[in-house]
């Protein structure tokens, strides 16, 4: 620590100002008092208050704006009913708000304006929007911006989703098990409902409203008939009453064999008119008991999960037969592409392709097929999914991962608002105009209200008190719900938000913490997966190092599949003279990552296979090149660990120690990292390490023989 910090922290000691201890379960939404001149400045613009209306969601906002004031301005804050008097706060739609003759923004059916105006002689601070969910986030985003220290003076804030459907994907088990979960259990405790309600359903709906997200899908894609019987449509109901006041409407995973599970039928087939009866029945059942059910969501065909290919129908007639049944309600059907052949194919990365694309134009208007960000699986880094240019005539969903099933679990600081930026900023066509559109462009939906139809993040959240198994994974929750409003915000201004709101807003906290949460990703890609190597991890549980495995039962599980390193060389050739991956992309990407010398290098060894002699831009061979990123991963997690030391003065202990502590096994593990993929490419190719590099500690059978058969989320 250096001088300047330590002075700082004895001040602060000596003072009395250092943080109380803290557990993270407040996230975002801390409301924490504001400094004192701060809070003169808010009293004197906003002496009373008053949210206005009558609905269950205005009396959310109502609540949240005395819970959230009460906490900033340091003094109990009463939220009235009425217009107020004086220099004031009031907030509601434009019909309660009529008397101030306000002109109406664009804010269209879930957005807000915030604005100051003054009227006789006094100054008025409106929040006003179209509907009440519009001014709930109105509510939140007043209060997330007082919680960055900034003045209410001059506030002018008008925003719109461009997303209409923004979902969080829980893969909860009714068990409560949670499939690539790293922050205990399932939050929904399927044995107390519908009778006991935990406190926590409605702060997980506070949080999400703050963030934007609408929708959550309460069970894993890799689904259970059984959560369509009564008695679990009875508990969804319930947990569908407590959110829906923050505007989140429940989806549920539909199994496709489930005619056959729980209904007594045969055969599941999608064109059997007794399976489409069966359907249509129990979706009106769902409206029953949820007279908002936002929908399905289904895997199908993929991974030994059913769906219409059992019957050799395909994914159109399979997802319009739920389709059909869901739209006389108003609802969707979100039809994962994460599907690859049972047979061994040339190229996984492949497969979506060859999937979809033949069936585009052939899904009813209310499919959305929620594609992967990466043509793989979740990868550190892939180059975006050829299907967000190849399908044209069918509404696509982004689908990110928000739990870090392959960067590093809880544990590992990866802020994924660079991963996600990176996805949805790629260039990926070109008009005849010569204007280049963005994967963001390339997810347009014909609906007036909205630019991009809707995304869905795979949740990290479970019953852990700080709910995601560490402090700075909330913020890529945090981050997924701004993107998924936003999808054109960019990563460092999310990032910053959630910092100061989490942390504290001085500026000294802010630069240097900020700016090791956007390395953070990189670092992790730099010491597991560099120069575009993907899929490296163990098997299974997907942690650690497993870059050696290549015994499992199909080759596309195993990383040696993806590697293909030898005494030759190292990569996965996509080329046009490989499997062709590259020709499913855009002319004018598919020439440029055709070529290795003008491929970029973080996804050299994605498109190419290439000698340990081939020469770098960066004059090293890729040899050295691939030593150089593992060992600056690792420098980099330990500049890291140095600037969050530096960071005391400014965090309660509680959750410096425990970010600290993990900082600290990340390093370690960035080491083992580093050390295991070292010594098994040294061992294939026969080559030592550059000078200057020390020798990985252990051999190769060493780091083969470890085990973890506890590791969390491997369902």
């Amino acid at each position: 620590m250096n001088y300047p910090m330590a002075l700082l922290a004895a001040l602060m000691l000596l003072t009395g100002l250092t943080a109380k201890a803290e557990d993270g379960y407040d996230l975002w939404l801390r409301y924490e008092q504001a400094p004192v001149e701060l809070r003169a400045d808010y009293n004197s613009q906003i002496s009373s208050i008053a949210v206005l209306g009558q609905g269950a969601t205005i009396a959310a906002a109502r609540q949240e704006m005395a819970t959230g004031l009460s906490g900033i301005l340091d003094r109990t804050v009463t939220v009235g009913t009425a217009m107020p008097r004086g220099n004031a706060l009031v907030a509601g739609t434009y019909d309660e708000l009529s008397g101030l003759d306000l002109e109406s923004a664009d804010v269209g059916p879930e957005g807000y304006a915030i604005t100051q105006m003054r009227r006789n002689g006094r100054v008025l601070t409106v929040i006003a929007a179209e509907s009440e969910i519009g001014v709930l986030y109105g509510t939140f985003a007043f209060l997330q911006h007082l919680l960055q220290g900034e003045p209410i003076a001059g506030m002018e804030l008008v925003s719109r989703p461009a997303t209409e459907h923004r979902l969080l994907n829980h893969w909860d088990n009714l068990d409560r098990y949670v499939e690539r979960g790293y922050a205990g259990q399932s939050l929904w405790d399927w044995h107390k409902l519908p009778d006991y309600l935990d406190p926590r359903y409605t702060d997980y709906a506070r949080a999400n409203a703050a963030i934007g997200v609408n929708g959550t899908s309460l069970t894993n894609v890799n689904a259970n008939a059984e959560v369509l019987t009564p008695q679990y449509l009875e508990k969804a109901a319930a947990l569908a009453d407590v959110f829906r006041p923050y505007g989140i409407k429940v989806y549920l995973t539909a199994r496709f064999s489930a005619p056959i599970e729980i209904g007594g039928l045969e055969t599941a087939d999608p064109l059997d008119e007794e399976v489409q009866a069966w359907w249509q029945t129990k979706t009106d059942e769902i409206y029953n008991y949820i007279p908002d059910f936002g929908g399905f969501l289904v895997k199908a065909n993929s991974e030994g999960q059913p769906g219409p290919q059992d019957y050799d129908r395909n994914h159109a007639d399979g997802a319009n037969m739920l389709a059909d049944a869901v739209a006389p309600h108003g609802g969707i059907v979100m039809w994962r592409a994460f599907v690859y052949a049972a047979d061994e194919t040339q190229d996984r990365a492949k497969q979506a392709w060859e999937e979809f694309v033949p069936l585009d134009g052939e899904f009813r208007d209310n499919v959305l097929i929620q594609v992967k960000n990466g043509p793989i699986d979740f990868q550190p880094r892939e180059p975006f999914s050829p299907l967000f240019a190849g399908v044209e005539d069918t509404t696509l969903m982004m689908e990110f991962q928000i739990t870090k099933e392959y960067l590093g679990f809880a544990t590992h600081l990866a802020y994924l608002g660079t991963m996600w930026e990176e996805t949805l900023d790629a260039p990926a066509e070109r008009t005849g105009e010569g204007e280049t559109l963005t994967v963001t462009d390339m997810m347009v939906s014909d609906n007036d209200d909205y630019t991009v139809s809707a995304m869905a993040g795979v949740a990290n959240i479970g019953t852990d008190r700080n709910w995601s198994g560490s402090i700075f994974d909330q913020a890529n929750w945090y981050a997924f719900g701004r993107l998924a409003w936003d999808p054109e915000q960019d990563a460092e201004t999310v990032a910053r938000e959630w910092a100061a709101m989490t942390f504290t807003p001085e500026a000294e906290f802010l630069d240097p913490v900020v700016e090791m949460m956007m390395g953070s990703r990189e670092a992790v890609v730099d010491y597991m997966t560099p120069l575009g190597l993907h899929h490296l991890m163990a098997t299974g549980h997907h942690y650690g190092p497993g870059p050696w495995v290549d015994d499992l039962g199909r080759p596309d599980w195993n990383p040696a599949y993806y590697h293909k390193a030898d005494e030759e060389g190292i990569g996965f050739d996509r080329s046009s003279t490989g499997s062709d991956a590259v020709s499913q992309y855009a002319p004018f990407l598919r020439e440029q990552w055709d070529d290795p010398a003008t491929t970029p290098d973080e996804l050299l060894l994605w498109f190419h296979h290439l000698s340990w002699d081939y020469e770098m831009g960066s004059g090293r061979t890729l040899w050295e090149e691939i030593v150089f990123y593992y060992e600056r991963g690792v420098q980099k997690v330990e500049a890291m660990r140095t600037t969050w030391d530096e960071m005391a003065p400014y965090v309660d202990a509680e959750r410096h120690a425990q970010i600290a502590d993990f900082l600290a096994i990340q390093e370690k593990e960035a080491r083992w990292w580093r050390n295991a993929c070292l010594a098994y490419f040294m061992e294939v190719s026969g080559r030592d390490l550059p000078d200057g590099y020390d020798v990985p500690p252990h051999d190769v059978d060493y780091y083969k023989s470890r085990h973890f058969p506890s590791a969390p989320g491997n369902g």
